[in-house]
Protein backbone atom coordinates (compact mmCIF):
# COMPACT_ATOMS: atom_id res chain seq x y z
CA UNK A 1 0.00 0.00 0.00
CA UNK A 2 1.23 3.48 -0.84
CA UNK A 3 0.56 4.78 2.67
CA UNK A 4 2.05 1.75 4.42
CA UNK A 5 5.76 2.50 4.08
CA UNK A 6 8.09 2.38 7.08
CA UNK A 7 11.61 2.89 8.32
CA UNK A 8 12.98 0.68 11.11
CA UNK A 9 15.63 1.56 13.70
CA UNK A 10 17.94 -1.45 13.88
CA UNK A 11 20.54 -1.88 16.61
CA UNK A 12 21.27 -5.53 15.84
CA UNK A 13 19.80 -6.60 19.17
CA UNK A 14 16.83 -8.78 20.07
CA UNK A 15 14.19 -6.07 20.43
CA UNK A 16 14.94 -4.26 17.18
CA UNK A 17 15.13 -7.55 15.26
CA UNK A 18 11.73 -8.75 16.48
CA UNK A 19 10.27 -5.29 15.89
CA UNK A 20 11.58 -5.47 12.32
CA UNK A 21 10.06 -8.89 11.77
CA UNK A 22 6.66 -7.72 12.98
CA UNK A 23 6.92 -4.53 10.93
CA UNK A 24 7.90 -6.45 7.79
CA UNK A 25 4.60 -8.34 8.00
CA UNK A 26 2.59 -5.17 8.55
CA UNK A 27 4.36 -2.51 6.48
CA UNK A 28 6.40 -2.04 3.35
CA UNK A 29 9.75 -1.48 5.08
CA UNK A 30 11.91 0.74 2.91
CA UNK A 31 14.99 1.38 5.05
CA UNK A 32 16.84 0.17 8.15
CA UNK A 33 18.82 2.73 10.16
CA UNK A 34 21.69 1.86 12.51
CA UNK A 35 23.38 4.54 14.62
CA UNK A 36 27.02 4.84 15.57
CA UNK A 37 27.23 7.08 18.63
CA UNK A 38 30.64 5.86 19.74
CA UNK A 39 29.38 2.80 21.59
CA UNK A 40 32.10 0.27 22.37
CA UNK A 41 30.13 -2.57 20.82
CA UNK A 42 29.37 -0.75 17.56
CA UNK A 43 31.39 -3.09 15.32
CA UNK A 44 29.50 -6.11 16.64
CA UNK A 45 26.16 -4.30 16.41
CA UNK A 46 26.96 -3.14 12.88
CA UNK A 47 27.90 -6.67 11.80
CA UNK A 48 24.67 -8.04 13.27
CA UNK A 49 22.62 -5.33 11.57
CA UNK A 50 24.19 -6.07 8.18
CA UNK A 51 23.34 -9.77 8.50
CA UNK A 52 19.78 -8.94 9.49
CA UNK A 53 19.37 -6.46 6.63
CA UNK A 54 20.64 -9.06 4.17
CA UNK A 55 18.28 -11.71 5.58
CA UNK A 56 15.25 -9.45 5.13
CA UNK A 57 16.62 -7.95 1.89
CA UNK A 58 16.03 -4.35 3.01
CA UNK A 59 18.39 -1.40 2.35
CA UNK A 60 20.51 -0.45 5.35
CA UNK A 61 22.21 2.81 6.30
CA UNK A 62 24.47 3.81 9.20
CA UNK A 63 24.20 7.28 10.73
CA UNK A 64 27.29 8.70 12.46
CA UNK A 65 26.62 10.57 15.71
CA UNK A 66 30.08 10.94 17.21
CA UNK A 67 29.08 14.02 19.19
CA UNK A 68 27.01 11.84 21.55
CA UNK A 69 30.17 10.20 22.84
CA UNK A 70 31.77 13.59 23.34
CA UNK A 71 28.96 14.91 25.57
CA UNK A 72 28.13 11.80 27.58
CA UNK A 73 29.95 9.90 30.29
CA UNK A 74 28.61 6.36 30.48
CA UNK A 75 29.68 2.76 30.31
CA UNK A 76 28.52 2.27 26.72
CA UNK A 77 31.00 4.77 25.27
CA UNK A 78 33.72 5.30 27.90
CA UNK A 79 36.51 2.72 27.77
CA UNK A 80 37.42 3.54 31.37
CA UNK A 81 33.90 2.85 32.63
CA UNK A 82 33.11 -0.87 32.80
CA UNK A 83 29.97 -0.63 34.94
CA UNK A 84 27.77 -2.30 32.33
CA UNK A 85 25.40 -3.85 34.85
CA UNK A 86 23.58 -0.73 36.02
CA UNK A 87 20.75 1.17 34.34
CA UNK A 88 22.06 4.62 35.24
CA UNK A 89 25.52 3.87 33.85
CA UNK A 90 24.16 2.96 30.39
CA UNK A 91 21.72 5.86 30.08
CA UNK A 92 22.42 8.20 27.17
CA UNK A 93 20.33 11.40 27.27
CA UNK A 94 17.76 11.72 24.51
CA UNK A 95 19.17 8.79 22.55
CA UNK A 96 15.86 7.41 21.31
CA UNK A 97 14.53 10.94 20.86
CA UNK A 98 17.46 11.78 18.62
CA UNK A 99 17.20 8.52 16.66
CA UNK A 100 13.49 8.98 16.04
CA UNK A 101 13.92 12.61 14.99
CA UNK A 102 16.53 11.61 12.43
CA UNK A 103 14.23 8.89 11.15
CA UNK A 104 11.42 11.46 10.93
CA UNK A 105 13.62 13.60 8.69
CA UNK A 106 14.05 10.62 6.38
CA UNK A 107 10.30 10.10 6.41
CA UNK A 108 9.76 13.72 5.37
CA UNK A 109 12.32 13.44 2.57
CA UNK A 110 11.21 10.09 1.12
CA UNK A 111 7.54 10.00 2.10
CA UNK A 112 7.64 7.16 4.62
CA UNK A 113 4.64 6.90 6.93
CA UNK A 114 5.89 4.94 9.94
CA UNK A 115 8.96 4.77 12.18
CA UNK A 116 9.46 1.45 13.96
CA UNK A 117 11.68 1.00 17.02
CA UNK A 118 12.27 -1.63 19.66
CA UNK A 119 10.77 -0.13 22.82
CA UNK A 120 9.54 -2.83 25.19
CA UNK A 121 7.78 -3.28 28.49
CA UNK A 122 10.78 -4.43 30.50
CA UNK A 123 13.10 -1.59 29.59
CA UNK A 124 10.31 0.96 29.93
CA UNK A 125 10.45 0.25 33.67
CA UNK A 126 13.85 1.98 33.81
CA UNK A 127 14.20 3.95 30.58
CA UNK A 128 11.46 6.54 30.05
CA UNK A 129 12.23 6.70 26.31
CA UNK A 130 10.92 3.14 25.98
CA UNK A 131 7.52 3.99 27.42
CA UNK A 132 4.07 4.30 25.92
CA UNK A 133 3.95 7.94 27.00
CA UNK A 134 7.18 8.70 25.14
CA UNK A 135 5.86 7.10 21.96
CA UNK A 136 2.62 9.05 22.17
CA UNK A 137 4.45 12.35 22.69
CA UNK A 138 6.66 11.68 19.65
CA UNK A 139 3.58 11.23 17.52
CA UNK A 140 2.29 14.60 18.70
CA UNK A 141 5.66 16.29 18.19
CA UNK A 142 6.04 15.05 14.62
CA UNK A 143 2.73 16.67 13.73
CA UNK A 144 4.53 19.99 14.14
CA UNK A 145 8.12 19.20 13.16
CA UNK A 146 7.47 17.39 9.87
CA UNK A 147 5.22 17.75 6.87
CA UNK A 148 4.79 13.99 6.48
CA UNK A 149 3.77 13.56 10.14
CA UNK A 150 4.98 9.94 10.45
CA UNK A 151 3.63 7.70 13.21
CA UNK A 152 5.89 5.91 15.66
CA UNK A 153 5.17 2.20 15.99
CA UNK A 154 6.72 0.09 18.75
CA UNK A 155 5.39 -3.45 18.22
CA UNK A 156 7.05 -4.83 21.37
CA UNK A 157 5.83 -2.01 23.60
CA UNK A 158 3.65 -4.30 25.72
CA UNK A 159 5.91 -7.39 25.54
CA UNK A 160 8.38 -8.51 28.17
CA UNK A 161 11.63 -10.21 27.13
CA UNK A 162 10.21 -13.72 27.38
CA UNK A 163 7.29 -12.82 25.11
CA UNK A 164 9.66 -11.19 22.62
CA UNK A 165 11.86 -14.28 22.48
CA UNK A 166 8.91 -16.64 22.22
CA UNK A 167 7.59 -14.61 19.29
CA UNK A 168 10.99 -14.98 17.62
CA UNK A 169 11.01 -18.73 18.22
CA UNK A 170 7.46 -19.23 16.96
CA UNK A 171 8.07 -17.15 13.83
CA UNK A 172 11.55 -18.43 12.91
CA UNK A 173 13.19 -15.05 13.45
CA UNK A 174 16.97 -15.42 12.92
CA UNK A 175 18.12 -15.10 16.53
CA UNK A 176 21.55 -16.39 15.53
CA UNK A 177 22.29 -12.94 14.08
CA UNK A 178 21.60 -10.81 17.14
CA UNK A 179 24.17 -8.95 19.20
CA UNK A 180 22.59 -7.55 22.35
CA UNK A 181 25.82 -7.40 24.35
CA UNK A 182 27.25 -4.08 25.60
CA UNK A 183 30.76 -5.49 25.93
CA UNK A 184 32.79 -5.46 22.71
CA UNK A 185 35.40 -7.69 24.35
CA UNK A 186 32.96 -10.58 24.09
CA UNK A 187 33.55 -10.51 20.34
CA UNK A 188 36.58 -12.74 20.90
CA UNK A 189 34.33 -15.79 20.81
CA UNK A 190 31.49 -14.21 18.81
CA UNK A 191 29.11 -14.79 21.71
CA UNK A 192 27.46 -12.64 24.37
CA UNK A 193 29.42 -11.88 27.54
CA UNK A 194 26.61 -12.88 29.92
CA UNK A 195 27.69 -10.24 32.45
CA UNK A 196 26.42 -6.87 31.24
CA UNK A 197 22.87 -5.74 31.98
CA UNK A 198 21.62 -6.41 28.46
CA UNK A 199 23.07 -9.93 28.48
CA UNK A 200 21.59 -10.75 31.88
CA UNK A 201 18.11 -9.72 30.74
CA UNK A 202 18.47 -11.74 27.54
CA UNK A 203 19.87 -14.84 29.23
CA UNK A 204 17.21 -14.85 31.96
CA UNK A 205 14.46 -14.59 29.36
CA UNK A 206 16.00 -17.33 27.19
CA UNK A 207 16.11 -19.68 30.17
CA UNK A 208 12.36 -19.18 30.66
CA UNK A 209 11.47 -19.29 26.98
CA UNK A 210 10.10 -22.11 24.82
CA UNK A 211 13.63 -22.92 23.69
CA UNK A 212 16.04 -22.56 26.65
CA UNK A 213 18.76 -24.41 24.75
CA UNK A 214 19.36 -21.16 22.89
CA UNK A 215 21.40 -20.03 25.89
CA UNK A 216 24.24 -22.32 24.81
CA UNK A 217 24.11 -20.93 21.26
CA UNK A 218 24.26 -17.26 22.23
CA UNK A 219 26.40 -17.40 25.39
Amino acid sequence: MKDNTAIVLLSGGLDSLVSLDIAAKKFDVKLLLTFNYGQKAFEEEFDASLKIAKFYNIPHKTIELSFLKEITNNALTDNKNNNLDDFSSVWIPNRNGLFLNIAASYCDKFGYNYIVFGANKKEAEQFSDNSEEFTEKCNVFFQYSTLKQPKVFAPCLYFDKIEIINYAIENNVPLEFIKSCYDSKSNTNKKHCGKCMSCKLLKEALEKSKKPELVKELF
